[in-house]
């Protein structure tokens, strides 16, 4: 098992979880049910460190970077992530409510809660802060490093971020497929996991079709304003797509990355310094996943998904995920105290997106580091076009 990637622990788990409900004495769902609130509870404990320890060191970094470059490519790479979360919700509003069951765990429970195996007991956690408290103490801390002399405090903070990735890398992904699968083994013996797979299977679908397109959008732009053949641009990002669905990391994608973007002319200056800052602060196809499953989600339980809710999710999330760890499944690590603070998701609906999202990690990174290559012949241009002037 140690040889397996996190996907086919999750779908391994997923397969387990259904087997295990299907057929298993209460006892034994209520046993995994404990552990799945326990773990779900320390990772709400976990989630203002996460918060902090990306958040304030990110910010930090990017404010001691190049100036005006640096503000070009991140304004750039902010613009394309809050394209990408708007084209998100106007599709998925389009097309879930014609192939999901609006409100269907509503409809068959009054409270889909009380279909769920209750632990054997519960251990509370409460976090050291609030989401909302770490988010600002995040801003100030990482601002604050930007203008002050020394780097003590972000050599601290880069600490921080050392001990959070240290933290998810080794407790909280090692155990989130034991977690997925007392999920599902508790979704189904409560009857309510055939609803929840064929939410996965046409979400999963949509999504993929999302990201292409998306990218197809990017090069074009970028073809536009680079005077150069977006599809020539695509087929030399290829390797990198490729390379970003075997690795599921940015950062571990960044050699192919940087090659396959000097291939299409990008002066080496401008791909040296926009391409590893892109791995980081560009999350398009991560973002398109998280609205779209979050909006599944959220209209699986009747909860309401209009602009006013997902709008400033999808600008808070262009923000939280900065500097998110090589990990898989780091962006959604990082989202999980916005979708508890500003949708209103529990531990449950947590758990489901954890599962929704790690299904299609690797193509949303895919999708995150072909679009750096779009985003560097951008920034490449406007470049350009201030030395001129």
């Amino acid at each position: 098992m140690k040889q397996l990637g996190l996907l086919p622990k999750i779908l391994i788990a997923i397969v387990l979880g259904i087997g295990i409900g299907s057929i298993s004495p209460i006892w034994v769902v209520k046993g995994l049910a404990t552990f799945s609130g326990l773990f779900g509870n320390f990772l709400g404990f976990a989630i203002p460190l996460i918060i902090i320890g990306f958040i304030a060191p990110g910010i930090g970094e990017l404010g001691k970077g190049a100036g005006r470059l640096l503000g070009v490519t991140t304004g750039v790479a902010y613009l394309s992530t809050i394209i990408a979360g708007a084209l998100a919700y106007l599709v998925s509003t389009s097309i879930f409510p014609h192939i999901l069951e609006v409100g269907g765990l509503v409809n068959q429970y009054a409270n889909p809660e009380e279909a769920l195996v209750k632990p054997f007991f519960t251990v509370d956690m409460p976090p050291i802060v609030g989401v909302m408290t770490a988010l600002l103490l995040a801003f100030t801390l990482g601002l604050g490093a930007t203008v002050i002399k020394g780097n003590a405090l972000q050599n601290v903070m880069v600490d921080l971020r050392d001990i959070v990735e240290k933290l998810i890398a080794s407790v909280i992904i090692p155990l989130l497929p034991l977690h997925i699968l007392s999920v599902f083994s508790n979704l189904t013996y409560g009857g309510q996991v055939t609803m929840i797979l064929s939410v996965f299977v046409k979400v999963f679908v949509m999504i993929i079709a999302l990201h292409l397109f998306y990218l197809f959008a990017q090069y074009l732009v970028a073809g536009q304003m680079g005077r150069k053949n977006p599809f020539t641009l695509m087929k030399n990002m290829l390797p990198a797509y490729f390379t970003a669905i075997g690795t599921q990391s940015s950062a571990a994608t960044i050699p192919v990355t940087l090659n396959q973007t000097k291939k299409n002319g990008v002066s080496e200056k401008i791909a040296d310094f926009v391409v590893p800052l892109c791995a980081t602060i560009h999350l398009s196809g991560s973002t398109i996943t998280l609205v779209s499953c979050s909006m599944a989600v959220m209209m699986l339980n009747g909860m309401t998904t209009s602009f006013d809710v997902m709008f400033p999710f999808i600008l808070m999330l262009g923000v939280t995920m900065i500097a998110a760890p090589g990990v898989p499944g780091g962006a959604v690590m990082a989202a999980l105290g916005l979708m508890e603070s500003m949708l209103g998701f529990d531990t449950t609906l947590t758990s489901l997106m954890i599962a929704l999202y790690i299904a299609q990690d690797s193509f949303g990174t895919a999708c995150n580091v072909t679009g750096d290559g779009a985003i560097a012949v951008i920034t490449d241009r406007l470049s350009e076009e201030k030395n001129a002037a």
